[in-house]
């Protein structure tokens, strides 16, 4: 494990990024603090990860002071539209149909609570699907139930293994923790 001069605090019940802070070699603790995620509506979509991720931090402000803290929020873009967490199946079928055949943007900000200071730093991919079939759009969400995930898709899932043609930029991103981003967000904290 990479040794840090403060304790880690994971702000975030994801699986996939729990498991992605660990691969890079981090030992933390998961606590998550209540956080209203709405947004100003004149916000740009590219922007509205970095606000909530920024918002999920200033929770810890004052909590944990003698702690890293490190938050993420992932928004899906198409269209200049965020597609967020699916209501059910109808709705997830809804928006993996948007993104059939065509690109989106994947946006995944990460911020960084030390010594009451903040630092957001947001990292951009795209993802091009090819043409999907309604059954296939079927099957995935019977089986993967992706009801937990921004835009009704997880990459590294069957869907993201059949029906993505290719990527811009880090995969990591997509998946929702860019760990070459929290890996210099980290860096000046190594012991």
């Amino acid at each position: 494990m990479i040794p840090l001069k403060k304790p880690l605090i994971l702000a975030s019940n994801s699986p996939r990024r729990k498991q992605l802070l660990h691969e890079a070699g981090f030992e933390f603790v998961v606590e998550v603090l209540p956080t209203d995620e709405s947004y100003p509506a004149e916000l740009p979509a590219e922007a509205v990860a970095g606000y909530i991720s920024r918002e999920k931090a200033e929770q810890f402000r004052g909590h944990s002071p003698e702690s890293l803290v490190l938050t993420a929020d992932t928004v899906v873009i198409a269209d200049h539209h965020i597609l967020g967490k699916p209501a059910d199946q109808e709705d997830a079928f809804r928006m993996i149909r948007i993104l059939s055949g065509r690109s989106h943007k994947v946006v995944t900000a990460v911020s960084l609570l030390s010594d009451g200071e903040i630092q957001t730093v947001a990292d951009i991919a795209e993802v091009y699907f090819r043409n999907l079939e309604d059954w296939e759009i079927n099957h995935y969400i019977e089986q993967y139930k992706p009801f937990d995930k921004a835009g009704s898709y997880g990459i590294q899932e069957w869907i993201g293994m059949v029906g993505i043609e290719k990527i811009e930029g880090s995969y990591y991103t997509i998946m929702g923790l860019p760990v070459q981003v929290v890996y210099q967000l980290l860096k000046p904290h190594f012991h």
